[in-house]
């Protein structure tokens, strides 16, 4: 039964997000632009001693999409409380804790789902332009890393969005975790030229933030420029059971109001 409930809720918020499909495409479609203009833009900007930049964002791209997708449930979560549509998920015969986990799981597969295009570019550039084609098993690994990723963001989203119920203090509690993790991070630029231009304090920030090691991570399988260290699955895996977690008290206490 409650695996039964989870994918009804899992379904459920899918096929909310399939609804606006169009809407989807055209943000995959700027993150396609964002790889295709800017990277190579920046790429002839770029000294190059310090590498090919367009390949060094072609993984970062993936991230980027995977979290804005994954942290999508919780724009949703927080409208359904101030709009007390949420009293309608309690009159669902499933218990509170199979509403909470579906719900996180469906945030984390919206990000798996949304990041695939990006995925499967990405793929298609480092093998064209480095000649790196990855195994299977790494492949395998490196979809593992990015749900993790998924889950994470997922919980920490709508750990968010349950926190308040005012429009004012998500958005802004939003935009300053979309800075932090997206800017002190290696999706865009390099861990040595962040420990260059920027205070130690965010540098280290930047070494351990998530974003980053999901991105250093899938580009250690498809650059072979940099080796893995033994941190950055654990911080992946860290990441995600704490935030999944948090998520899964948090909604089922905001439930119960």
């Amino acid at each position: 039964m409650a695996v039964k409930a989870i994918l009804y809720i899992m379904e459920r918020d899918l096929r909310y997000f399939f609804r606006y499909k169009w809407w989807l495409a055209g943000m995959v479609s700027m993150n396609l632009a964002d790889l295709f203009i800017m990277a190579v833009v920046y790429t002839r900007m770029v000294d190059p001693k310090i590498g090919n930049y367009f390949l060094f964002f072609s993984p970062g791209i993936t991230i980027t999409a995977l979290f804005a997708a994954a942290f999508m449930i919780g724009r949703e979560i927080n409208r359904e409380i101030r709009r007390e549509i949420s009293h309608y998920m309690l009159s669902l015969p499933i218990k509170r804790w199979e509403l909470a986990f579906g719900r996180v799981l469906a945030g984390a597969v919206r990000g798996i789902i949304y990041m695939i295009p990006l995925l499967l570019t990405t793929l298609a550039v480092t093998a064209l332009l480095a000649g790196n084609v990855p195994s299977a098993l790494e492949i395998l690994t490196i979809i593992l890393a990015l749900f993790l990723i998924s889950i994470g963001t997922s919980g920490l989203s709508i750990t968010i969005a349950v926190s308040t119920t005012s429009f004012e203090k998500y958005v802004t509690t939003r935009g300053v975790v979309y800075y932090v993790l997206f800017f002190c991070s290696t999706v865009f630029y390099p861990l040595k030229f962040i420990e260059s231009v920027m205070p130690q304090a965010f540098a280290l920030i930047a070494k351990y933030n998530p974003l980053s090691c999901g991105a250093d991570l899938a580009r250690s399988f498809l650059l072979r420029n940099q080796s893995i260290e033994l941190f950055m699955p654990l911080d992946l895996m860290v990441f995600a059971l704490i935030f999944a977690s948090a998520a899964l008290f948090a909604y089922m206490k905001i439930m119960q109001k």
